[in-house]
Formats: C-alpha cells, sequence, structure tokens
C-alpha cells in the first residue's frame, strides 16, 4: 500500500513579542508525550523509509564497503597512567568497546607501550568494563566518564541509556571486580578523583546547564554529597578537573564570552575552592599548573590583550590582578590564534592554528628554567595534529595523533629530548587502501563583501575536471569550531562513485581565528550563510559541478545553515541533507526555560529583550522564512531525545516545507531512541551513515547500487 506523503494538522498558534505576531501552525508538535505527535512522528518514518526504499541496495552496499574497510577486531595504543597501561579493545561482531589495563613491566622500558595481539587477552590483562555487556537490552547505550583513581584501585564511570545526556554514577573495585553501593543518579559528564575517598562530578539544571559541582565520599549515601560549587547566572556553565600534576582541583566556570577558574589543593578536598582572578565580563581565560625553579606557577591563556589569546605566567602563589602582571611567553598575533597550553613537568606544549590549520609547538624545561618554543612540522599541506593521551607529569614523551583527508590516523610517540617521532600504531585501512589514489586541496573563493573563505577539496585523483561532477558541499559555523581535516572510512564510498567532497569553512567557525568567529556570530550571523552561497557559486561557475549535481550536507548548526541556505540559495543545489538542524532558532531562544537556551544569547543574540536582535533573527530563521518557491529536495534526521536540538525544529520545518513550497520532495527520519549523537552502537552508526550517504549520493549522481 502507498503511503502519501503525511499532511501535519495546522493549529493555529500565535508567538507574540516585541509587538510582533508570528503564526505558528506547527507548534503543537512540541507535545513530546502526546500521542497524536507520535504518531506523526512514525507516519513521516514510514513515509521516509518508502520514499527511499528504492535506495535499498545502495545503501546495503555502502554499510558492507564501510565495514570491509574496518579492522573489526582492533585495539587502541596502550596509554601509561600511574603502574598501569590502559587501552581499548573492539571486537568483530559487537558494537561497544572494551576497555582493558595491563601492569606496566619495569623490566622493560616504562614508556614504550607493550606490544599486545590485538585478538586474544594479553597475560595479566584485566577487563575493566565491558561496554557492550552495559548496553545489553537497551536500544541506546552511552559512556559519559571512565575514571581510574591514582593507584588504579577504583573506577569511576557512568552511563546513559536514554540519549538525554544524563548520566548514572558508579564506582569498581577493580581489586575485587565488585561495585560498591554507592550509585549517583543524574549526573553530568566527567567525574574526577581526589586520591581513593572522595570523588567531584557536576549536575545540570531544568535547562540542561551544568550549573553545579558537587563532592561524593566513597561508602556514603548520594543523598550526603556536599555540593560545593553553584553558578546561579544561567549563562555560564560549570567544570571540574585535576591538574595532570595531580596537585590541584580546577573548577572552570565559562559563558561564551567570559571565565573564571577556582583551585583546590588536591590534598585537602573538603578545603574550599579559591578564585584565581574573579570574572570580568568578556574576558576569557584558562590556567594550567607548571613547575619552574622547583617553585608552583600558573600558566594563563587569556583574550585580555586581543582576540587571539596569549600566553603568560605568574607564581601561584601571588593574586593575579592585571593581565598585564603576567610575564609573557607568547605575545598576541593577529594572525595566530593561540588554542592552549599543556604543561608537564619537563616540556610545555602550546596549541594555536595558523592558516586555517591546527599546529603545535613544544618547549623544553631544562631543571624547571623555560626555554623557547619549537613547531612539530610535517608534509602535508591538510592535516591535523592533536596531543592527546598524555596523562603522567613526568613523562620524557608525547603522544600524539596525526591524521589528513587522505591519511589514516596515525599514533606516534614524541621523544622531547630527541625530538624523535615513534610511529606507534596506523589505521589500517583493509581492501588495499592507497592514498595516492586520492587528493586534496585548498581553495579560497571571495565572499561578497570580499573575505576569503578557505574551501577543502577531497576528490579521487583520476577524476576527470575536464566537465563536471558531482559535489558535496558541507559546512558548519558556529561557536568557533573548525572542521579539521581528518581521515574518513565513510567517506571513500562517496568518493569512489566519483563525487567531490568540499567543505566550506564559513565565517562563524574558528578556522581562521577569533575573528573569523565574530563575523559570523550575532548580528553578523547572515555572514556565515551568504559565505556558503558564495562557495556553491564558485563551484558552479567554474563548471565544477552543475546545480542538478550539487548537494549540501550539515548538521545541529550546521542544519540552521541548510535551512537558511535552503530559503536564501535554494536554487543552487539539488538536496540538501539536515542533521539535527537548528532550523527553528528564534522560537527556541525566545524560550528561557527550554534546555540550554540562555547560554546561547551570547552566540546568536538575546531575542528576548532586544528588539535588533529579534527583527535580526527573523530574517534568517529557516522556519519563519520558508516561502512559496520551489526547494531542493530536503532529508532532516533527527532523534526524539535530543536535549541540544529538540525533535520539534525539523518536525515543524519539514511540516511548513511539505505546505508551502511548490516544489521539492521533504522526507522527515526521526531516531526513536537516541540523542543529539544519533543512534549509538558502531554497527547502527555505519548503518545511518549509509542510509544518508545513500540518499546524498543518489540525488547527484542517480545511482541506486
Amino acid at each position: 500500500m502507498t503511503i502519501n506523503a503525511p499532511i501535519a494538522a495546522q493549529k493555529p498558534h500565535t508567538r507574540s513579542h516585541h509587538g510582533i505576531d508570528f503564526n505558528d501552525n506547527y507548534e503543537w508538535l512540541r507535545e513530546k508525550e502526546s500521542p497524536e505527535t507520535i504518531a506523526y512522528l512514525e507516519e513521516e518514518n514510514a513515509y521516509t523509509e518508502q520514499e527511499t526504499s528504492n535506495l535499498a541496495e545502495l545503501k546495503e552496499n555502502i554499510f558492507q564497503e564501510i565495514k570491509s574497510r574496518v579492522k573489526e577486531t582492533d585495539m587502541s595504543v596502550p596509554t601509561r597512567a600511574g603502574d598501569f597501561w590502559y587501552y581499548g579493545r573492539s571486537v568483530e561482531g559487537k558494537s561497544y568497546g572494551i576497555s582493558c589495563r595491563l601492569a606496566v613491566d619495569e623490566e622493560h622500558d616504562p614508556w614504550v607501550p607493550p606490544v599486545i595481539d590485538e585478538a586474544e587477552a594479553a597475560p595479566g590483562e584485566q577487563v575493566l568494563l565491558d561496554l557492550n555487556e552495559l548496553a545489553e537490552g537497551h536500544d541506546f547505550f552511552a559512556l559519559g566518564a571512565s575514571s581510574v583513581t591514582t593507584s588504579g584501585r577504583y573506577l569511576a564511570y557512568s552511563v546513559d541509556t536514554a540519549g538525554d545526556e544524563r548520566f548514572t554514577l558508579r564506582i569498581k573495585d577493580l581489586d575485587t571486580g565488585e561495585l560498591l553501593p554507592d550509585v549517583i543518579e543524574d549526573v553530568y559528564y566527567g567525574a574526577t578523583w581526589a586520591g581513593e575517598e572522595y570523588l567531584f562530578y557536576q549536575r545540570v539544571d531544568d535547562a540542561w546547564r551544568s550549573d553545579s559541582v558537587w563532592r561524593h565520599r566513597i561508602g556514603t549515601d548520594a543523598s550526603e554529597d556536599v555540593r560545593v560549587f553553584h553558578e546561579a547566572d544561567e549563562r555560564y556553565n560549570v567544570g571540574v578537573g585535576g591538574t595532570r600534576s595531580e596537585k590541584y582541583l580546577m573548577i572552570e566556570v565559562a559563558s561564551k564570552v567570559t571565565s573564571e577558574v577556582w583551585v583546590l589543593e588536591q590534598d585537602n578536598p573538603t578545603g574550599e575552592f579559591r578564585v584565581i582572578r574573579p570574572r570580568e565580563e568578556g574576558i576569557e581565560y584558562v590556567v594550567e599548573h607548571a613547575v619552574l625553579e622547583d617553585k608552583d606557577a600558573w600558566l594563563v591563556t587569556h583574550n585580555a590583550h586581543g582576540p587571539n589569546f596569549e600566553l603568560g605566567w605568574m607564581w601561584a602563589e601571588d593574586q593575579l590582578g592585571n593581565f598585564g602582571d603576567l610575564t609573557v611567553l607568547v605575545e598576541h598575533n593577529d594572525d595566530v590564534r593561540l588554542e592552549g597550553a599543556d604543561t608537564f613537568r619537563d616540556q610545555i606544549v602550546i596549541a594555536y592554528r595558523k592558516d586555517a590549520i591546527s599546529r603545535a609547538a613544544i618547549m623544553k624545561l631544562n631543571d624547571g628554567h623555560l626555554g623557547s618554543f619549537e613547531e612539530l612540522s610535517f608534509d602535508e599541506e591538510l592535516y591535523s595534529l592533536g596531543i592527546a593521551g598524555n596523562p603522567e607529569w613526568d613523562a620524557p614523551v608525547l603522544r600524539m595523533s596525526y591524521t589528513s583527508f587522505i591519511t589514516p590516523n596515525k599514533v606516534y610517540d614524541y621523544v622531547v629530548a630527541t625530538g624523535e617521532k615513534r610511529l606507534l600504531k596506523e589505521q589500517e585501512v583493509l581492501g588495499g587502501y592507497n592514498p595516492d589514489d586520492y587528493q586534496a586541496h585548498r581553495v579560497w573563493v571571495k565572499a561578497k563583501d570580499g573575505a576569503e573563505i578557505p574551501v577543502s577539496v577531497i576528490h579521487r585523483a583520476d577524476l576527470d575536471f575536464s566537465k563536471p561532477n558531482p559535489t558535496l558541499l558541507y559546512g558548519y559555523g558556529a561557536y568557533e569550531i573548525s572542521i579539521d581535516p581528518g581521515f574518513s572510512v565513510a567517506r571513500l564510498s562517496m568518493l569512489d562513485r566519483g563525487m567531490i567532497f568540499a567543505i566550506a569553512h564559513v565565517r562563524g567557525g574558528g578556522e581562521m581565528g577569533r575573528g573569523w568567529y565574530e563575523n559570523g556570530k550575532m548580528l553578523k550571523k547572515r555572514n556565515t550563510f551568504t559565505d556558503f552561497i558564495a562557495v556553491a557559486d564558485f563551484f558552479l561557475a567554474d563548471n565544477i559541478t552543475t546545480r542538478d549535481m550539487l548537494v549540501a550536507d550539515g548538521g545541529s548548526a550546521g542544519g540552521l545553515l541548510m535551512g537558511a541556505v535552503a530559503n536564501m540559495g535554494g536554487d543552487r543545489f539539488k538536496a540538501i541533507e539536515a542533521n539535527v538542524p537548528f532550523v527553528d532558532p528564534l522560537t527556541s531562544i525566545l524560550m528561557p526555560e527550554l534546555p540550554l537556551t540562555v547560554p546561547e544569547w551570547e552566540e546568536w543574540g538575546n531575542p528576548y529583550a532586544d528588539p535588533q536582535v529579534y527583527h535580526y533573527m527573523a530574517s534568517y530563521a529557516p522556519y519563519e522564512n520558508i516561502e512559496a518557491k520551489p526547494y531542493p529536495n530536503i532529508l532532516a534526521v533527527t532523534s526524539i531525545n535530543d536535549t541540544r536540538v529538540l525533535y520539534v525544529e525539523p518536525a515543524k520545518w519539514i511540516a511548513k516545507l511539505r505546505a508551502t513550497a511548490t516544489d521539492g520532495k521533504f522526507l522527515l527520519k526521526t531516531e526513536m531512541a537516541a540523542g543529539h549523537g544519533g543512534v549509538s552502537g558502531r554497527y547502527e552508526k555505519w548503518h545511518q551513515t549509509a542510509f544518508e550517504y545513500a540518499w546524498l549520493i543518489n540525488q547527484a549522481t542517480g545511482l541506486e547500487a
């Protein structure tokens, strides 16, 4: 039986603000528990399944291609923490990972990770958590914390089985394998130990904002936990962690534009946190602990002297007054965005961004005396470098990961004393992958106001550019988030079918420094959308592709980009996919009671209080600007338990598009047991990716296999 496109009921509802009435016929879909809402979403799912049934073979082929290229039984490179090497295993046929450890063998070099068989347990291997067992019986599963005490005895871990990012925290005695009776409900991500007795964690308020830090004493009921910090200002989120030196606990309080740091000695966990520097509107700073000349010092990354941040230091015993009192290590630079510092006993590492590429440099500390920073260099034009997996304060090596659009991930240990890079592992792509078969390069596209937009272009090396080719244009452009080069097994299925994959690094992202971000937010947000359209126009004008072969993709805030582009420049595209899309931003941001709304005012503006912001947002809000005109085909994918972008936004958007547009096919797929990140489990995620890629490939090429 053929299912007709669902027609959502229109129930007049008026939103009134600043003397302006907006008639919203689909606001009733916000009633998540309503049988009518659930029935409508399920009807949309059935219609989408019917309308994409012709893609079954293509979807299955892509899934099998992904699966065939992934080494399913594999393991991560062991990372040393305390007296153990910690690592994760994946096993063919199992959706989730298994976390393990192995005692350090002091008879061998204690900083060279052991070589362990990927297919079987090593002698003495201990399984800490088998996530497959924890996920059993649940449609959704996510791990929120996994933190072991310094001695290695206790493991604190938390799980979410709904997708709403509220976790249940438990403690496991790794000596006995037994769970302690301690159970703490409704916590946020993360858990931080202070010795063997106390555990610090965060809770969220009714708006899903991380607003407080709590202290739990092992062996006591959660009702006895102590709230040690609470942030009343709804613009701010709170986090807690420990320094790598294990000397201090730190609470970081931050809005989108302002931050504040509180500190407490870790050996005094019941003491009072003290502020390092009281918050000052518009000033962001981050603090790391270092030991210089045998004295405790703070390294402070801050933007008090310029938007791209600088790095300075001070003695920890002194009060941080003006940032000008700091001794400068890295000055502010208009062309370099300093992203942070990482401290160790014998070295300092800085991360920064230059020419839209992430970079790192290392300074050796000679008996606690400062040296100079030396940049780590690599050969490729476009790459990503990460310094991660380094929990040990006195480690003489730094764990690094390197990747690019065509280079699978490589894990190195960098020997600080000699500069040697030891390759520990390279992501194995099964099936004979050859990076020489693919190319990646960057082009620069002029925006309508003259700004130069970086665009990453990835394709097969043998692609014929004498004619137009099917192209996917991807974008995000918000929160100063950068879309950095990275290898994707799934993307090969698109490239091998003759498609170009292009990323428009539009304003609102962080690729070109803080100014790039600031020129794509608040009352300059439209730059994000016009930048993306300018890139599409470039590809069309240069005959790289045609309108019938050009598709677009973006998720979350990138879904807002997709919705705005559909209204403002939809005639450039054959089809658009929007994942968990923020397409009804004005309605959401006018509702302070909704999850995470108030902190967003510093990203988008406050339309609740400011008529200028209201009018500006109303000018681009995708849902409010749908017109009776042809649109590209649109697929919206969402999750019913998403707390960041509520399912109701794409549901209303698709309903209104179908009722208003004069041309275009509009599909809505709602995951009925998932959150903002979509489905859980690697096989389920591969199936989801295969579905979305199959739809995009079909729209751009017409292929069905």
